[in-house]
């Protein structure tokens, strides 16, 4: 949510930083439902203020026994009983529409952010790891993952497409990921969270998955929303909070299942675990001052680069350019994964900082040590990382000539020390 007040400091420069994103100029807009709910204001005010001076002079017409200027001031009250409540239900429809138009538009970029429209004008930050070579012709995870314990079909016929169950050892590899990522973010200050899946519409509203993107999420029928992310249930935390600023940063991490309907994805990955309808991720969510905020979203991005590492996965990081950004995001990290079997990089964690947006819609915010106001917090999330894009990546990166993949040292203690997972003969 965006601050009219910055925007009645600057329209300009309110456009101009939405114009990178492809947003029309909405300033004007904005400001003429501002002025038109301000003046809502200021004449119910002022009709309150004659209402009570009016009141005045009635008991001073009263004491003077002077009834038929009496009855003129009691006939000029009645009549402003009866506008104030016009007054106040026409600043009420006005403000709902000037939240609704502050909330239909994305968050402003970060400094730095590369402008374009899509994917192909996002930045190469860095590079980390080799890519495998292999003396055999590299397979994608859907081709060697059913004699792993991959089992498509059945997944397809409990739930229909973009489902997937996974047994045995693959199971067991996948359970590990999870924890092996939860304990690595423990070391790295986290406090282990277990959220609710199912959230109410002021939560989804307060990460911005509501109301643009209602379509992108599976809404059930006593009114609440399975969560896309667990940055919904993280996040919300701190909603309608007032926080003592010693007690920033705070930093949660959680595994749970996402869920997502993927309605504007018909065609795309249809094979295999990368877009599915339900996965697992760890997600990392920070609350944090607005002058700590970079060095937190830095400190994040390299918590997932930290496992990706730990896993001996080869990734990339790339900035993205303004029109490949998600809605509430100033600046975002996508991490990259290579791929052997489909012989490109994929991604598999994205690390934004959101500035003060989201907790203007949540209404949380901090009191600066000293200080009777209050600020808005910032607020960042990240993934650490798509436990099934992450399971993807060691399958093909860890693959053999005969379809068995080899464990990563790090994984093995979380797997009673197996070192290979064979397929089914």
């Amino acid at each position: 949510m965006h601050d009219i007040r910055l925007i009645r400091d600057d329209p300009a420069a309110f456009d101009a930083a939405l114009a990178k994103r492809g947003v029309d100029p909405r300033a004007a807009a904005l400001l003429a439902l501002d002025e038109a709910r301000r003046g809502c204001i200021a004449r119910a005010q002022d009709a309150q203020t004659r209402r009570n001076a009016l009141s005045k002079e009635i008991g001073q017409a009263k004491a003077a026994k002077d009834e038929a200027r009496a009855q003129v001031l009691m006939a000029e009250v009645a009549q402003l009983k009866d506008a104030l409540p016009q007054l106040e239900a026409e600043e009420a429809r006005i403000g709902a529409e000037l939240d609704g138009a502050l909330a239909a538009l994305p968050n402003r970029p970060a400094g730095g952010v590369p402008e374009g429209a899509d994917e192909d004008a996002n930045v190469l930050v860095h590079e980390h790891g080799e890519r495998p070579s292999f003396a055999f012709q590299a397979a994608e995870h859907d081709a060697i993952g059913p004699a792993l314990g991959m089992d498509f079909d059945t997944g397809v016929s409990i739930a229909g497409a973009r489902f997937t169950l996974l047994r045995g050892s693959v199971a067991r590899l996948n359970r590990a990921l999870g924890q092996f990522m939860l304990d690595r973010l423990a070391g790295a200050g986290f406090e282990e969270v277990v959220p609710p899946l199912l959230v109410r519409d002021e939560a989804m509203f307060g990460t911005g998955q509501l109301p643009k993107f209602a379509e992108d999420l599976f809404h059930t029928t006593d009114g609440r929303w399975l969560i896309s992310t667990a940055e919904v249930s993280l996040t919300n935390i701190v909603r309608e909070s007032i926080l003592p600023e010693a007690a920033l940063p705070l930093r949660f991490a959680a595994l749970t299942p996402c869920f997502r309907s993927e309605a504007g994805a018909a065609g795309r990955d249809t094979r295999g675990l990368i877009r599915q309808h339900q996965f697992d991720k760890v997600e990392m969510v920070a609350i944090t001052t607005p002058d700590a905020s970079d060095a937190e979203h830095e400190q994040m991005t390299r918590c997932a680069e930290g496992v990706l590492e730990a896993l001996d996965l080869p990734y990339r990081r790339m900035l993205l350019c303004t029109g490949d950004m998600g809605f509430t995001s100033a600046r975002t990290f996508d991490l990259e994964v290579w791929l052997p079997g489909q012989e490109r990089y994929r991604e598999i964690s994205s690390c934004s900082t959101c500035t003060d947006f989201q907790a203007r819609r949540m209404n949380a915010r901090y009191r600066p040590e000293g200080e009777k106001a209050t600020r808005f917090v910032h607020t960042l999330n990240g993934s650490a990382l798509a436990v099934g894009r992450t399971l993807v990546a060691v399958i093909e990166n860890s693959q053999q000539a005969d379809g068995s993949v080899v464990i990563p040292t790090a994984l093995r203690p979380y797997l009673g020390g197996l070192e290979v997972i064979e397929p089914a003969r």
